[in-house]
């Protein structure tokens, strides 16, 4: 019985869960779903650094490549970071072949946002030789699996990537002009902050429910993204529209956002810790 009427009135059906103060799916309002991540560097071999995030069942992959380029002329002393979020149609039956589509470029656009904002890392610090020879940063964001929350996945994945990638040492040799790159020794990136995600779901213009499936998502009447660093310093409010939040609402997602921080954090260092040559 309870599978049609979910089917027939999904929103009804979720209601009579929010009203005891519990999901569907066992959690609470304010409880994130299981979150595993690990560094997948064998798994993709071309990348310079690589990781995996779980959330839930949504699966995020981001790969790092780094090359090398010449900086912009109006920037002579600054590298380049270029993000790409990629929504493939086997990660879900709502996305198709082709084109990046609407969600994905916006997904883009927020990781760009996200990186120029936090100041995770700085773009002079990607410059190798003024003016000539600087590191382009490529950041390749892959959903494998779809199932809400795409944006704390992804600036996930994007943080343990980057504290994963290990750039060759570079120098321009005086007398041919040329770079020379010396790929036995590596130094890690410098990561300057650790921005983390939190989103939440707003349901009938005034419950709030963190980190939504996508069913929940679509049965929703608004959404908000706070990423914020280890600081607490807010880095960016991402508010697509629907319905609007009290500054009492907004400040009740700023400090949760800044516990999540903690929890992200701590998963990170542990992972990184476990890893490290003993």
């Amino acid at each position: 019985l309870s599978i049609c009427f979910r089917t027939v009135e999904p929103l009804e059906y979720y209601r009579r869960f929010l009203k005891e103060n519990c999901r569907p799916d066992g959690r609470e309002l304010g409880e994130f779903r299981a979150t595993t991540y690990f560094f997948s560097s064998g798994s993709i071999t071309t990348a310079d650094g690589s990781a995996l995030v779980k959330l839930g069942n949504t699966t995020v992959i981001c790969g790092v490549k780094a090359e090398l380029a010449a900086p912009a002329a109006d920037s002579a002393n600054k590298g380049y970071i270029v993000p790409n979020v990629e929504l493939p149609s086997l990660c879900s039956e709502r996305f198709r072949s082709g084109p990046p589509g609407e969600e994905a470029q916006a997904a883009s656009q927020f990781i760009a946002d996200v990186i120029e904002n936090s100041q995770m890392i700085v773009k002079e610090d990607l410059c190798i030789a003024n003016g000539k020879l600087a590191w382009v940063l490529y950041c390749d964001i892959i959903c494998l699996d779809y199932d809400g929350n795409l944006l704390d996945a992804s600036v996930f994945a994007l943080l343990a990537a980057l504290k994963n990638v290990q750039l060759p040492s570079v120098i321009i040799n005086e007398e041919t002009g040329l770079s020379e790159v010396n790929l036995k020794q590596k130094t890690p990136l410098i990561i300057r902050k650790h921005p983390v995600a939190t989103s939440f779901a707003i349901f009938d213009d005034t419950l709030l429910i963190v980190d939504p499936t996508a069913e929940e998502e679509d049965l929703a009447t608004g959404a908000v993204t706070i990423v914020t660093d280890e600081e607490g310093r807010l880095c960016s409010v991402h508010k697509p529209g629907g319905s609007p939040l009290t500054g009492a609402k907004l400040q009740d997602c700023i400090t949760r956002a800044i516990t999540r921080h903690k929890e992200v954090k701590k998963l990170i260092d542990k992972v990184i810790k476990s890893i490290m040559p003993k």
